[in-house]
């Protein structure tokens, strides 16, 4: 087939006809992927190609062999997403030396549309494979110098890209490899003809024909930076708890050169993330801003795959939305068995419906459970006695405070305020950014001007919080680290009666993680705000060799202490109870 812009490409064609007569779910998003496809075949000033995807599956299924050495026969969805990469085409004219006449001199050339694709697709779809074949063939099949780098969370997964090319290596399955591999790697003083054209050295995967190679890297920007790649793969980008957005420093790498030689492509294939608001999910937004067509970007290729309700677990044949591949690299036994351990097992709902079926749960948790963290229904407790706990911890650039207010049936009414300074509000990423300002929306979130939060003016806009809302603090829990001044002034104006110290640490940690835990099981932490759903959310704990739990502190933006804050509020009640025992019982008889 010659260059055509009105052709339908055959396994996209195929994947639709399987769609439109119902054999092949697919959930929204891949719905709109195919919209955009759609669009690019209408356009004229897109052309098809199927003789680059064809050269591709060839190569794969006579020279490329499978981690254990079994030889690729290639899976549909790895001619789909390819077909994504080497189908498309299109026109411009750029300016170029001409050595001839010494000018520069306009020149029309063909330039590939896809230069990346993100892949989100469930454990077990055979992504890191597919990164695999995409660069064993633009190692192998460029006759000019190239470089091509996969990155992944740690260095042994970068290896699982690589290992299936030193296998194909070895295995020599092709016409190609056979001619390649001959001769003898200790050759080096003999003729270069005796000596092998391809091998796996200690630099990466070399092709001594061109000098082109394949390396791995740590998956950091300082790392990433200055390299001229043809090919960058990107495993597991969106389901760890990275901060620096190594996509973007990749393709600013690849942009470098003349215009006519910027041929690159960038795969990022990973799982749904069980780390909320990180670099990840500030991509995904733009990705799904790109699905829905609020803006227009031809030069990125999208699928994600997942379920559209997680109503949809219990339902088999709604699976294949979330792993197109299930039955041939994952069997249906493997994910009957991990539904029927979500069900038994709570603490790992959460990854597997992120993992195996595609579904982001707001504020995956390793302490909290998904059912513990939902929002309860709007209440007041105006006039209410409380304990009110403090976690001052990061006061330079933000502080929380929880209230806990005793009920009759033993459950806690919860009400928050937190404050952040302007500084570091400005800095958050888009995806954390725009979780603050339902914060700030809400009124439990506000942002003090200056790079460094003053803890008067704190002080000040939480008194008339609370004289604001009546509530009746009747004791207050803190850790002593940078509550100093705060506490003085608390002291000094209402009293030193009630005002417990909190250390952190497992020793004082456990028993109240122990009890917070049993009381959000039994819903019995009624919370109406989002922003304690999502401190919740992100609380992880860590345990020692007893089996004593303390919150683990991290300094990120997205680590809001309320959580903390209210530790201190329960273990300060619990010390001061008798505090609280009149009102109760007061309570209880008149109602």
């Amino acid at each position: 087939m010659a260059l055509s812009n009105t052709a339908v490409p055959i396994y996209y064609g195929m994947f639709r006809d399987a769609v439109l007569r119902g054999d092949i779910p697919v959930c929204k998003e891949i719905s709109m992927e195919m919209n955009r496809i759609d669009r690019l075949i209408e356009n004229p000033k897109y052309y098809y190609d199927d003789r680059a995807i064809n050269g591709f599956i060839e190569f794969c299924e006579n020279e490329c062999t499978l981690t254990n050495g079994d030889p690729v026969h290639l899976l549909d969805t790895f001619k789909l997403w390819a077909e994504q990469i080497f189908g498309w085409y299109y026109f411009i004219t750029v300016t170029v030396y001409d050595p001839k006449s010494g000018l520069y001199k306009p020149k029309r050339i063909k330039k590939r549309l896809i230069n990346k694709q993100y892949l989100i697709v469930a454990r077990g779809a055979a992504k890191s494979l597919y990164e695999s074949f995409l660069q064993n063939y633009f190692l192998n099949t460029n006759d000019e110098t190239t470089l091509g780098i996969t990155t992944a969370p740690t260095m042994k997964q970068s290896e699982e890209v690589m290992d299936p090319i030193r296998t194909s290596i070895v295995k020599a399955r092709g016409p190609v490899f056979k001619l390649w591999t001959m001769g003898s790697l200790q050759n080096t003083t003999g003729s270069r003809a005796n000596r092998p054209k391809i091998a796996s050295t200690k630099d990466g995967i070399v092709n001594y024909i061109t000098n082109s190679k394949v390396i791995a890297l740590p998956m950091t920007i300082e790392k990433l930076q200055g390299w001229r790649m043809k090919c960058g793969t990107v495993d597991e980008w969106l389901s760890c708890d990275i901060n620096e957005d190594v996509i973007g420093a990749m393709e600013q790498s690849c942009t470098k050169g003349s215009l006519d030689k910027q041929d690159y492509v960038i795969i990022a294939v990973s799982s749904e993330g069980t780390v909320r608001n990180s670099v990840g999910d500030t991509i995904k937004l733009e990705l799904l801003n790109i699905l829905r067509g609020e803006y227009e970007n031809d030069h990125v290729s999208i699928w994600y795959y997942r379920l559209d309700d997680i109503q949809e677990v219990n339902d088999p044949s709604m699976w294949i939305k979330a792993q197109p591949n299930l039955g041939k690299t994952v069997s249906y036994e493997t994910y009957e068995l991990d539904k029927v351990r979500a069900e038994q097992n709570p603490s790992v709902r959460n990854d597997i419906l992120a993992k195996r079926f595609g579904i982001p749960l707001e504020g995956y948790t390793y302490f909290f459970t998904y059912d513990d963290i939902q929002v309860h229904r709007k209440r007041s407790f105006w006039q209410m006695p409380c304990s009110m706990g403090i976690d001052l911890s990061q006061g330079d650039d933000f502080c929380a405070f929880t209230f806990m207010f005793p009920l009759p049936d033993g459950s806690f009414g919860i009400k928050t305020r937190s404050y952040i300074s302007s500084s570091s509000h400005e800095k958050l990423p888009l995806a954390i950014y725009s979780k603050y300002q339902e914060f700030i929306n809400e009124g439990t979130l506000v942002v003090l001007e200056g790079t460094i939060i003053d803890l008067g003016e704190v002080y000040d806009d939480l008194d008339n919080f609370i004289l604001e809302n009546e509530y009746d603090v009747r004791a207050v829990g803190y850790d002593p680290y940078h509550a100093k001044s705060f506490i003085e002034r608390w002291e000094t104006e209402n009293g030193p009666y009630g005002i417990i110290q909190v250390r952190q640490g497992a020793r004082t940690e456990s028993v109240p993680l122990g009890e917070l835990k049993k009381l959000a099981t039994d819903r019995k932490l009624l919370f109406d705000e989002s922003i304690m759903s999502f401190t919740m959310g992100n609380a992880i704990t860590m345990e020692d060799t007893n089996g004593n739990r303390k919150l683990m502190k991290k300094r990120y933006e997205h680590k809001i202490d309320n959580v903390s804050a209210m530790l201190d509020a329960l273990v300060a009640y619990k010390e001061c109870k008798d505090i609280f025992e009149w009102w109760t019982t007061h309570f209880t008889e008149r109602n």
